[in-house]
């Protein structure tokens, strides 16, 4: 007999997902009803807050983010990543690219 007593407290990736995308588009609204939160959403929300987006691209930024996610959780995470991950990575790549251009310009 195996116990799923484990498995049991992990959510359903499908159901992180949509809250997860419930609780971006809270964000882009810039208006929570709610007052309670799982805690991966707390955390979630208080790795945002400290990557200090600027105004002006923030909803931009959110909706990459988003996107992002989606992708991550489909590939079969349990939860999101958060925005400080999303962010390093994008910062990663872009230097990966511009390294790659540049050493493109030197051969040429």
């Amino acid at each position: 007999m195996m116990d799923n007593s484990m498995h049991d407290s992990m959510p359903d990736s499908d159901a992180v997902l949509a809250q997860f995308n419930r609780l971006v588009q809270e964000l882009l609204r810039g208006n929570m009803r709610r007052n309670t939160f799982r805690p991966w959403e707390v955390e979630l929300l208080l790795d945002i807050e400290s990557c200090n987006l600027r105004e002006s691209s923030k909803r931009e930024t959110l909706r990459r983010y988003q996107k992002a996610v989606q992708r991550h959780m489909e590939k079969g995470a349990g939860l999101p990543l958060k925005m400080s991950e999303y962010l390093e990575a994008v910062k990663t790549k872009r230097a990966a690219q511009t390294a790659a251009q540049t050493a493109a310009q030197i051969v040429l």
